[in-house]
């Protein structure tokens, strides 16, 4: 699917299940976006309506593309990216709240620990297919890559592909832990996902003998990292707004920090 079809798919499902800017009610906000920055964000959400009863924060995925697209038409009140903003969306008004890694994953029982980011490029153009070139078993390895339009495919397409393009035979999820279960069951497997999200059923690989963790980010020695950001069409104003100070208050800091994010 294409990035223009993915995005106006995503605009279609928000029309279809909320209203417009004008009739929305002054206790709802809608936020809609990147699959990356959403389980963080419904876990602030979480913890904000608990601190103002009444009030609802609606958080829907679709993509980093159909995030910034719903919050510059005003169908959602605040997008969620986790991409930088293209030229034709510096308009728009946006604000980082935290950077998060980018983990290059592999299935636990994969011998492989490190990996250059030139090996890791090699993988997912298809130029290595087989882990014995890279020192592992003799077996094929699956490809896995999240879609066209995501904020973490746009990011590890600019920090490793470079000039290249990822493999079409790559097997595509549509979000983090979809990509993160695919691995977890497959041996054969490597994919890419949000430095938050490694677990226990997947292996986080060091890149160029750096592991991958929220320290290294912070120092710069670990170099695959990206924004997440919140987008409104304009300067948000009354709930939307206080939802956005709530985030970046020292409160809603310290849960991102003690999600693996860097706030």
């Amino acid at each position: 699917m294409t990035e223009k079809l993915l995005k106006a798919t995503a605009v279609i499902i928000l029309i279809g299940i909320t209203v417009s800017c004008t009739g929305r009610s002054a206790l709802r906000v809608v936020v809609a976006g990147s699959t990356s920055v959403q389980p963080y964000v419904e876990l602030l959400a979480e913890e904000f309506d608990h601190l103002h009863p009444g009030s609802d924060i609606d958080i829907q995925g679709g993509g980093s593309s159909a995030g910034i697209t719903a919050a510059g038409s005003g169908i959602a009140d605040i997008g969620m990216s986790s991409r930088a903003l293209k030229t034709d969306e510096q308009n728009l008004f946006v604000i980082e709240i935290a950077k998060d890694g980018l983990a290059v994953i592999v299935n636990p029982g994969n011998s492989i620990t490190n990996l250059t980011i030139e090996q890791v490029r090699g993988i997912y153009s298809a130029e290595i297919k087989d882990w014995s070139e890279l020192g592992g078993a003799r077996a094929r390895i699956h490809i896995i890559a999240r879609e066209e339009g995501s904020g973490t495919r746009t990011a590890f397409e600019e920090l490793v592909m470079g000039e290249r393009r990822i493999t079409p035979r790559a097997i595509v999820q549509d979000s983090n832990g979809a990509v993160r279960q695919l691995v977890a069951g497959d041996p054969n497997s490597i994919g890419f996902i949000s430095l938050g999200l490694v677990d226990q059923t997947v292996k986080a690989v060091d890149l160029e003998g750096v592991t991958a963790s929220r320290e290294n980010v912070i120092n710069g020695s670990y170099t695959l990292f990206r924004p997440f950001l919140l987008i409104a069409k304009t300067q948000p104003t009354g709930l939307a707004m206080n939802f956005i100070d709530f985030i970046l208050s020292p409160e809603g800091k310290k849960l991102m920090i003690d999600e693996g994010l860097i706030p």
